[in-house]
C-alpha cells in the first residue's frame, strides 16, 4: 500500500504492509513532522491517525519564528 504526500515543499511516496501512523510515514519520507500539518480533505488530520490503505494526503509546513 501507499501513502502520497503532497504539498507546496513535499511530493513523496511512502510503501508500507501493515497499518502505520502518519507521524512513521512522515518520518520514512525523511520529513520532520513536527514541522508539517497533514490534511485530507480540508480536515487536518493528527500524527497518530493510523493508515489501513491507499491514500493522498496534503502536507503543509508549518513555519514559525519572530
Amino acid at each position: 500500500m501507499q501513502i502520497h504526500f503532497v504539498g507546496r515543499d513535499h511530493d513523496k511516496i511512502v510503501d508500507f504492509e501493515n497499518n502505520i501512523s502518519i507521524r512513521e510515514a512522515l518520518t520514512m519520507a525523511n520529513v520532520q513532522p513536527s514541522t508539517v500539518i497533514v490534511s485530507l480533505d480540508d480536515n487536518i488530520l493528527p500524527h497518530s491517525t493510523l493508515i489501513k490503505s491507499d491514500i493522498t494526503l496534503k502536507v503543509t509546513t508549518v513555519s514559525s519564528g519572530g
